[in-house]
């Protein structure tokens, strides 16, 4: 279904991979990991179609549903339901439909007429793509994955981010396609949607690929597993379930440093002897052999994993402020008739922590993009204390200029850094040397997230507001960026899925959407985070 061959993958000069291939048959459910960086996502789009490779060649059967990580794409005046019915195609159909149906109640009999032939046209159209049975299955589809009936009906330029995403995953598992490209397919998801998608891609009977970190979805689904080593810019393939994956790789590394330690021990005794022998000519020619043999014996064993590098996050020390440094009074913001929410107060105060919770689309990211100024509230302010300094993370980078290197990105959140001391914060986020010069456009999700956390690291922000900051990292990372909150003396508003990221927050009050009810924290709450 999809067999990749020589490939050679690059991001910029950078080498990714070389020499891979390997091949992705019916049936074959494969999580495709590695560090942060490492190129999965790249490798995807390569796999996808959506990027070529520096060599080598991928051989696609079959249709191909794919979902980036940043699945912004479609005319954002399109209904969410006529953007997942497209991907069989039925969504012109079901739209003529709907319009014949009020044509036909006019009381004009030559309008009523015309619509009941377009109503006939338009129906044997969608008889042809399965029928209403194909639409009531997309509506299962989309409310499987936390989709309400009202966004259903919504233009996809009035959805959050995560409900965009999950548009776009369910537009994706509705198509039909024999193989399935997915990466992080359960950010955005609450709890009932990720159990629902780790049996529905379990039981998939085609071809599947998986970017993810959710140990619980890799482990009910994955069946064989593809290691992206960034240290040696190769794949290793494991023809294994993902349990079973992580013990051969520890005993694989196991092996391999105990195959080192005796060829470095044996090459050792060979180099002592030889260099004991150099000293005498007569046995110079039989030294050098020795040595020659040392240097074999070193080459001829498979290296140490290096440990992966991660990044090392710690968020400023913040500007001095006022008591109360940022306050929301009256906050309300409608999509047309579609009410968000409506007469929300909040008062962030100095060093205090706030979690923001509410169900998919209760308006959480918005509030978020109110309170950092980039999105305006329809009525009621927004009000800076004395020495306000914002750093906002957007969950889908939108703080990121996609046109712009790294490099340009940091010196435009941080003017008052010389070109020197950005590439060292650089170089602490693990971009180094010529990935200063690599567009943001071309980043991985990790790696963006990396980026935008490293402004936020020069921001000397006071106020950090966060949106789903553990997004995209992986395990190593993800316990950096937690450390920082844990560590951070400001005020900090989060909004996130993540338990592990409220836990570290330890926060102290709870502002819950859309109702605007404000309460002190307390352990009943954390129930709701991953439902959220």
């Amino acid at each position: 279904m999809i067999s990749a061959q020589q490939l050679e993958v690059r991001a910029g000069a950078r080498l990714l991979m070389e020499n891979v291939s390997f091949r992705i048959a019916a049936g074959d459910k494969v999580g495709l990991v590695g560090r942060n960086g490492a190129g999965k996502t790249t490798l995807t789009k390569i796999l996808a179609g959506d990027a070529l490779p520096a060599s080598g060649q991928v051989l696609r059967t079959g249709d191909v549903g794919y979902l980036p990580q940043d699945p912004r794409t479609g005319d954002p005046e399109v209904l969410a339901r006529d953007r997942i019915l497209s991907a069989r195609g039925i969504d012109d159909a079901v739209r003529r439909l709907r319009e014949a149906e009020v044509e036909m109640g006019s009381d004009d009999p030559a309008v009523a007429e015309r619509a009941m032939k377009r109503y006939t046209r338009a129906d044997s159209e969608l008889h042809a793509g399965g029928g209403y049975a194909a639409e009531a299955e997309a509506s299962r589809i989309a409310h499987s994955l936390g989709i309400e009936e009202r966004i259903l009906g919504q233009p996809l330029r009035t959805l959050s981010g995560g409900q965009r995403r999950r548009v776009e995953l369910a537009r994706i598992l509705f198509s039909g396609a024999e193989t399935l490209l997915l990466d992080e397919p359960t950010n955005h998801l609450d709890a009932d949607s990720i159990v629902w998608l780790r049996e529905f891609l379990r039981s998939h009977q085609g071809g599947l690929i998986v970017i993810s970190h959710d140990n619980e979805l890799l482990e009910a689904c994955v069946t064989k597993v593809l290691h992206l080593d960034a240290n040696r810019a190769e794949i290793d393939v494991y023809n294994m379930g993902w349990r079973a994956y992580l013990t051969q790789r520890e005993t694989d590394e196991r092996r391999r440093k105990r195959e080192r330690q005796n060829a470095a021990t044996k090459a050792k005794t060979l180099t002592d002897q030889a260099n004991r022998m150099r000293a005498k000519a007569s046995k110079a020619s039989a030294a050098q052999s020795m040595l020659k043999r040392a240097e074999k014996m070193m080459d001829g064993v498979e290296a140490e994993r290096r440990s992966d590098k991660v990044a090392r996050i710690a968020f400023p020390a913040p500007a001095p402020c006022g008591k109360t440094p940022l306050t929301a009074a009256e906050l309300s913001k409608s999509y047309g008739s579609l009410e968000v929410f409506t007469d929300v107060d909040l008062a962030i105060d100095k060093g205090s922590r706030v979690v923001i919770l509410g169900l998919n689309g209760a308006g959480k990211t918005t509030m978020l993009r109110i309170l950092a100024g980039v999105d305006e509230a329809d009525t009621g302010q927004v009000l800076p204390g004395h020495g306000l300094k914002v750093g906002y993370y957007a969950q889908e980078h939108e703080t990121l200029d996609t046109g712009r290197t790294v490099l340009e990105n940091m010196q435009s959140a941080a003017p008052q850094l010389t070109d020197t001391e950005a590439r060292s914060v650089l170089g602490s986020f693990l971009f180094s040397g010529d990935d200063a010069h690599k567009s943001a456009g071309v980043l991985s999700g990790g790696e963006k997230t990396r980026l935008a956390l490293a402004s936020l690291v020069v921001s000397s922000a006071n106020v950090l507001l966060l949106d789903e900051p553990t997004n995209n990292l992986d395990p190593a990372s993800r316990e950096e960026v937690l450390a920082a909150i844990r560590t951070y003396a400001g005020a900090i508003v989060l909004v996130t899925h993540d338990e592990g990221a409220v836990r570290a927050l330890e926060p102290d009050r709870v502002l819950l959407l859309p109702d605007g009810d404000e309460d002190l924290w307390n352990d009943g709450y954390a129930d709701l985070v991953s439902l959220a």
